[in-house]
């Protein structure tokens, strides 16, 4: 094996253990129930007690990275044994320099992209939620389903971490996302859409 450049300063312990601690950090679970509203296509979840800027991606944050949140959420039959269809979302946030005090930017990953501005910590959690949907089309309106949403960061890449000359890398913290770093919501009874009452607008 090469040895890695005079730069990336990595013990062969490093890799090591970081393969071993890897799996090691599982995802995790929350109390929080998602509130779901129905708009008559699709189904949104309500921001009220989800957080997800914490730990060690609120400190990446404040340090000055753009930390990159992927929410995925997923409609399962007979409680999450089988999965009846995913949506995908992958917010970028960022500390605002120009915002006044406690401020955080964010944009989407869509064409053309979607921006949010000088916003507060929980301003940030609600603006990426509301983008956050999932299709019914397709669904059977007295069909039960179980909804999950899970929120996770994605690590930053080496090739963003070396600079020109050379620095001294963690691997550890590199390549092994913190136990904050993932986290999972999911309905606690069966819903149907039915059941539901479909919203003018959001909710929540």
């Amino acid at each position: 094996m090469s040895e890695p450049s005079r730069g990336l300063q990595i013990s062969r312990r490093g890799w090591l253990l970081a393969g071993l601690l890897a799996p090691l950090f599982p995802a995790r679970g929350s109390n929080t129930t998602p509130i779901l509203t129905y708009d008559g296509d699709s189904l949104h979840i309500s921001s009220f007690g989800i957080h997800f800027l914490r730990g060690n991606s609120l400190v990446r944050l404040k340090d000055g990275a753009t930390v990159e949140y992927v929410a995925t959420v997923g409609l399962y039959r007979d409680q999450f044994a089988s999965l009846i269809r995913r949506s995908e979302r992958h917010f970028f946030v960022s500390y605002d320099i120009w915002g006044t005090g406690d401020a955080y930017a964010v944009s989407t990953d869509e064409h053309p992209q979607r921006h949010g501005s000088n916003l507060s910590k929980s301003a940030t959690e609600t603006w990426c939620l509301e983008k956050v949907v999932i299709s019914t089309t397709g669904l059977a309106r007295d069909q039960q389903f179980w909804l999950q949403l899970e929120l996770r960061t994605v690590p930053p890449k080496i090739s963003s971490i070396i600079q020109k000359g050379g620095v001294h890398v963690d691997l550890l913290e590199v390549l092994t996302p913190g136990p904050d770093e993932r986290q999972i919501f999911r309905t606690t009874e069966p819903a149907r859409l039915e059941d539901m009452k479909k919203s003018g607008g959001r909710q929540g």
